[in-house]
């Protein structure tokens, strides 16, 4: 059993392994700043691809779960998923079936991107049902009027506490630890902002953890200290992504990790 002083000595292992390799990790919320921003269809290597047949259930006892909500039957088939990638953050496109999910909407003026996005598996504005926002960060929210409106038949949705700090042409969803969209499962990951969420797709084993963890070199590195309002609170949401299994790992920030994400993390909770 882990006693509380080696618990003690593991966090303070990973907060400060976590400001060593994010510490020099620039964060830029401005349209004009962005360059090389290209677009990435599923299966290009390194950037995007197709959801792995491998399932991802939480890998601890403490499953998330809705209040008053039962989750819908789960889908036969994980989702396909396409990487916007506007250089310094990136959103990205999964899709099922014939309908899509927008995850983040980068910077102002990404709303074109973000419809090449989807235009390269076959899909257009009308096939979004759900534009989900991982927190309230200008580079993560910039284009959500633009995409809303493009997209008439979409909800959107976002953790509850960041709610009043984003600007919608329509009212967004509130959403909470456990609850379902689009047959992906919200996972509540506050610590970068108080409202964080992560979007998990636990059929395909994809995790989108927005700005919950990075990645750098093709390792999984921690939340940016320089841009995370409680770090302690943070680490708590490493853990608990620590306890589900995904095989891909979707980042704002760095470039995804599409084989043996969830070990990773692992290892950063090591400090290896």
């Amino acid at each position: 059993m882990t006693t509380a002083r080696e618990a003690s000595l593991a966090r303070r292992t990973f907060l400060a392994r976590v400001a060593r390799v994010s510490g020099g990790l620039i964060v830029v919320g401005i349209a004009g700043c962005v360059s090389g921003v290209s677009t990435s269809a599923p299966g290009s290597p390194g950037s995007s691809g197709t959801a792995a047949p491998t399932g991802a259930t939480p890998r601890s006892d403490q499953s998330p779960s809705a209040d008053n909500q039962t989750a819908p039957p789960a889908p036969r088939d994980g989702v396909a998923w396409a990487r916007v990638n506007l250089g310094v953050v990136s959103a990205y496109v999964l899709a099922r079936a014939g309908e899509a999910a927008v995850v983040d909407t980068g910077v102002a003026g990404s709303d074109d991107e973000i419809a090449a996005a989807l235009a390269s598996i076959g899909l257009d504005w009308g096939a979004v049902g759900h534009v989900i926002l991982t927190h309230r960060h200008s580079d993560h929210v910039g284009s959500v009027a633009a995409v809303l409106e493009a997209a008439p038949n979409a909800t959107g949705y976002a953790g509850a506490a960041d709610l009043a700090s984003i600007r919608a042409p329509r009212a967004l969803r509130a959403v909470a630890d456990g609850d379902i969209v689009f047959g992906l499962q919200i996972v509540a990951t506050p610590g970068h902002t108080a409202g964080h969420v992560s979007v998990l797709d636990p059929v395909g084993g994809i995790l989108v953890a927005g700005d919950a963890l990075n990645t750098s070199g093709g390792v999984v590195t921690g939340p940016n200290p320089s841009f995370t309002a409680d770090m302690e609170l943070a680490f708590a949401s490493v853990e608990k992504l620590a306890a589900l299994s995904f095989e891909t790992l979707l980042v704002g920030h760095g470039d995804p990790i599409e084989v043996g994400a969830s070990a990773m993390v692992d290892d950063l909770l090591a400090g290896g």
